[in-house]
């Protein structure tokens, strides 16, 4: 297969890229790697995609072939397998999903036994499995051993797990939402039955969209990825609020009374705002990626409130949270970590988390988001031969410099290599959107004349 894996588990074209043999031989090698003299428990859960079900079936097997016994959530989110995990106390967590992806594409997730994202070091090696030359105690592994007689796993029902997190969900809530119209958009994925659930048993007026999952349709025209939906129907019909979860509901961006988005990046400034004014944010800092906007620090340090900058991933956020002792952080598109109740971006509970505010301070949420002014922001790909050259060109670096001097403290540039593809991105922010382009598109032409792939 040859490093496929991203910073979570498995990805790829659902039958071609990512098969049921490679998740067999995933879940042979996890029933294995847990199960060393000893028999592994581990849950499993998966989205509404069609091929979700045959790589869950697949994934059973080859847990139950080295001996695990497998517990199945069936559909459900992301964050519920982190939640069960450590709640029951398993061994490790996989979930099925493709995220914000379409139908066809397809990942396996894995989540340690703490409920945080797998660690790369044991996700390389199931793929050294996979690739046919894993070697660990000093022993290469062509083959791993099969279960026999008793030794073999069970596959059990497990949906009281899901409901324990729906309830756990439903606990962390401060204030009911009676009275409240509640748009959600539930991109026919994983949170179609529990979002509505929770804020009905909350007491809100619920008006879902898109939770009518077909196997074909996730995330399409839907969900986080395809706001404008949400955005028409919030407006159309005079709702309080919306929020839009992606594929896996572990992503959440809102909508205010006016049909307004509001991204990741003004969530994370309501909500630490919020908590600053309690006296509940730890370490007084937001943790936050290079691609958050710039509007969200001026209006951080307006507050008085500190923030750090991590790479781009949710995985790098949490990762910076827990080594710092931080309470929130997240991502611009609507990866929001609440550290003190989840272990991975949870789309409910961002939703649950913005409603509280609006509640507690008897405000909508267009007045909550005031004190952030989001910066027009323009960014442009260049295909190039070589990226870390191309990034330490003396004339683009000269270009990056010239563009910092102009904007002074009005803006920001970055520029930054792709993680997958030979590409270089630029990013302006400005005060307009013109700045932005004029400026953005200088660095650009820079880097095509010299470095054009």
């Amino acid at each position: 297969m040859g490093k496929y894996f991203g910073t979570d588990g498995f990805r790829g074209r659902a039958g071609q890229g990512l098969t049921t043999d490679h998740a067999y031989q995933i879940g042979r090698f996890l029933g294995w790697y847990y199960g060393r003299g000893r028999r592994a428990q581990i849950v499993v859960g998966k989205d509404t995609r069609r091929s979700s079900y045959m790589l869950e079936y697949a994934v059973s097997a080859g847990l139950a072939a080295s001996g695990a016994d497998v517990y199945l959530l069936h559909v459900t989110t992301t964050p519920s397998v982190s939640y069960a995990v450590r709640a029951d106390g398993f061994d490790c967590g996989v979930m099925i999903s493709a995220s914000h992806n379409p139908y066809g594409d397809n990942g396996i997730k894995l989540l340690n036994r703490e409920g945080e994202k797998m660690d790369e070091g044991t996700i390389a090696l199931a793929e050294d499995y996979l690739d046919g030359h894993l070697e660990m105690d000093g022993q290469v592994w062509k083959e791993l051993p099969m279960a026999e007689g008793e030794a073999v796993g069970s596959v059990i029902d497990h949906s009281a797990g899901r409901n324990r997190y729906t309830g756990y969900l439903i606990s962390l809530a401060l204030h009911s939402f009676k009275g409240k119209k509640v748009a959600l958009d539930c991109a026919n994925g994983s949170s179609w039955a529990i979002a509505p659930s929770v804020f009905r048993a909350l007491g809100a007026e619920v008006y879902p969209i898109n939770d009518r999952p077909d196997g074909l349709n996730i995330n399409r025209d839907a969900g986080s990825t395809h706001i404008e939906g949400l955005q028409r129907f919030v407006k159309e019909n005079r709702m309080d609020v919306g929020f839009a979860y992606d594929g896996d509901a572990d992503r959440c961006l809102a909508v205010d009374e006016n049909g307004e988005l509001i991204d990741g990046d003004q969530i994370m400034y309501i909500y630490a705002s919020y908590m600053a004014e309690r006296g509940k944010l730890l370490t007084n800092t937001v943790v936050t990626t290079v691609m958050s906007n710039f509007g969200l620090y001026k209006a951080l340090d307006a507050k008085g409130i500190g923030y750090a900058k991590t790479a781009v991933g949710d995985k790098y956020v949490y990762e910076y949270m827990v080594e710092h002792g931080c309470r929130i952080g997240g991502e611009q598109s609507g990866h929001i970590i609440f550290s003190k109740y989840a272990r991975t971006g949870d789309g409910i509970l961002t939703s649950l988390k913005l409603m509280e505010v609006m509640q507690a301070k008897k405000l909508p949420l267009s007045r909550l988001k005031e004190g952030m002014t989001v910066y027009p922001q323009v960014l442009i790909n260049v295909r190039v031969t070589d990226k870390a050259a191309a990034q330490a060109d003396p004339a683009v670096q000269a270009a990056v410099k010239a563009v910092e001097e102009e904007l002074g403290g009005t803006g920001r540039i970055l520029v930054r290599e792709s993680g997958t593809e030979p590409v270089i991105r630029v990013m302006v922010e400005a005060e307009t959107e013109a700045a932005c382009r004029e400026l953005t598109e200088r660095v650009a032409a820079v880097l095509r004349e010299n470095w054009a792939g």
